[in-house]
């Protein structure tokens, strides 16, 4: 696509980026998840290019959608700060691995990834229906220890799929320690948040990034980030883990589309 068609689609690109800025207050993910395959889709971008790109859109839109959640329920900055440490180096060799990989590769290696979370959070809302829930836990109630492990993991998967580590964070916050899935989604888009601008210099170091389409994406999604975070903060956890596993598995098919 030239340059010239770029910027013709420049309205096209706000709206679309204000649509996944919806989805993504919704669901606590920053929208990547779905700006990726619609980027690889749309405009034939590679894999690694489409990560890159969706990179500039969810920074400022994870940033809104956090000091929304802040509002809301005050974020524990220990545990985000343990874990953001942790997330920033490991981001950094996660995308290292990623540039390396074959687009096609990354992209049935993405695929399976986000079928494997689907699966897990339609486990888990359709337990919710079925059992009582203990009483959530608060992130004060561990030591910053725990947070830096799952950075770890949210750092590798951010690097390696560009946008997933708050998805893959969040299972692990509300499984293993407990905690709410607004709670968790709030904590684990805090500790990913250094490691996004990793991963987005690492990636445009790469030439892996296409400005042009990213930028208007990007000021587009901070428009309705706020009107997702209110409607998640009104929903039913179980309905929340439901939607969020059908969004990855359209996610999921729109990949496989691809290949």
């Amino acid at each position: 696509m030239s340059s010239l068609n770029v910027w013709l689609l420049v309205p096209v690109f706000l709206a679309v980026g204000a649509s996944i800025g919806f989805v993504g207050g919704v669901l606590g993910i920053g929208g990547g998840l779905l700006a990726i395959p619609l980027l690889v889709l749309l405009l034939q971008m590679d894999q690694q290019m489409a990560q890159g790109t969706a990179l500039i859109m969810v920074l400022p839109a994870v940033l809104l959608t956090i000091r929304k959640y802040n509002q809301y329920a005050r974020i524990d900055r220990q545990a985000a700060m343990a874990g953001a440490l942790s997330a920033s180096a490991f981001t950094w060799l996660g995308a290292q691995l990623a540039l390396r990989m074959p687009s096609s590769t990354l992209r049935l290696v993405y695929a399976g990834f986000v079928f494997l979370v689907a699966l897990y959070y339609i486990h888990q809302s359709l337990k919710f229906r079925t059992q009582r829930r203990p009483k959530a836990k608060t992130a004060g109630d561990y030591p910053p220890f725990y947070f830096a492990l799952v950075g770890v993991i949210a750092g590798v998967a951010g690097g390696v799929f560009g946008v997933g580590g708050s998805v893959l964070a969040v299972p692990f916050l509300t499984s293993f320690l407990a905690l709410s899935q607004i709670g968790a989604q709030a904590i684990a888009l805090t500790m990913i948040t250094p490691g996004v601008v990793v991963a987005l210099l690492t990636y445009a170091s790469h030439g892996q990034v296409n400005w042009q389409v990213g930028l208007p994406m990007a000021l587009g999604s901070i428009f309705l980030v706020p009107a997702g975070v209110r409607l998640a903060h009104g929903m039913p956890e179980p309905r929340l883990k439901l939607i969020f596993a059908c969004m990855l598995l359209v996610i999921m098919m729109l990949l496989l589309l691809k290949v």
